[in-house]
Formats: C-alpha cells, structure tokens, sequence
C-alpha cells in the first residue's frame, strides 16, 4: 500500500483542521545523493503538500541560514509543481521553478545533489538546475547534511487558506 497523510476538517485546540508530517530529524541525514519519492498529491484550496529537506544544523544556525530544498511542493488547485532551494545571502533567497503536470496522479519527484549542483526531476526529465559550485551566491548551506520532510500543510501565506470549495479529508499519497 501507500503511505497516507490526511488532512482533517476538525478542532484541535484553537485549530479547525488536523494534518501530519514525517521528518527525519536526528534519525536520518544525507549530504549529496539523488533524493526521490512517488507521489499522489489532493488538490483543494488552502492545501500544500510538500516533499522537503532542511538542514540538520537549523536548531543551531535557524531558518533560513541552514537552507531548504523543496523536492516538490503544490498549492491549491494548480497542475503544477515547485521545486525551489532557499538560503541566505544577505538576507532570504530563493531559485526555483515550476512544471506542468497532473499531480493527482503518481509522479516521481526527485532531486540529483552533488558538490556542484542541484537538479530537480519530474518523472525522470529535469526541469531546474542550481549551481551550488565554491559556494556561488554563498550557497555554502547546501554543502552540509539535510534531513527529509514529508507533509500536508493546511493554509498558509503562500496557499491561502481553505475556503467552502475545499473537500476534506484531504490524502497525501507516498508509494515510496
């Protein structure tokens, strides 16, 4: 079977809806290698799906000095896909781009990480590239261990938030 991460209609607290995440922190870290997940994402306003990694040095050095690699990422009801690094250069950067695609169905999303770059996968064919190369832009970051994060976010400032249109409960699906 899959792997199912939902997200719920429901109180918890102050909160209308419940979700989940798996991360790997202090469990499992990687510094360079090819990162890839099968994925099903649900569409749906105020939903954000994410395949991710951050640096394992964040309690020390916080967000965004240990940088992020967004795998994959969806919002709302788009047939698309992000895939995006943020660091710090001078303040918060970021270099990412998109591809066309229906995400409801199983894609493959992956990253090819080496001293060098930075390549983002969708089923196999690249569609961004990140030169990381003698720390280029200071991205210095990217040249230390990560760990993975898989989750079903549920509003924020870059989706929005859910609204009438919006069916729950919502099913992150990871076949691997």
């Amino acid at each position: 079977g899959a792997l199912i991460i939902e997200a719920r209609e429901e109180q918890f607290g102050s909160n209308s809806h419940t979700s989940g995440k798996i991360i790997t922190k202090d469990i499992f870290e990687i510094k360079y290698g090819k990162i890839e997940a099968r994925i099903k994402v649900p569409l749906g306003q105020g939903i954000w799906p994410a395949f991710w990694m951050l640096g394992e040095n964040i309690d020390q050095v916080s967000w965004p000095y240990c940088g992020e690699i967004d795998v994959m990422e969806h919002i709302n009801n788009e047939m698309s896909i992000h895939g995006t690094a943020h660091w710090h250069n001078g303040g918060h950067v970021f270099n990412g781009n998109s591809s066309v695609v229906n995400p409801t169905n199983y894609q493959v999303y992956s990253i090819e990480w080496n001293s060098d770059e930075i390549r983002w996968f969708l089923n196999g064919n690249q569609y961004h590239y990140l030169s990381i190369a003698n720390n280029t832009q200071s991205t210095d970051e990217f040249h230390l261990p990560f760990y993975l994060i898989l989750n079903l976010a549920v509003g924020g400032n870059w989706p929005g938030y859910p609204d009438a249109t919006t069916s729950f409960p919502a099913q992150l699906e990871i076949d691997y």
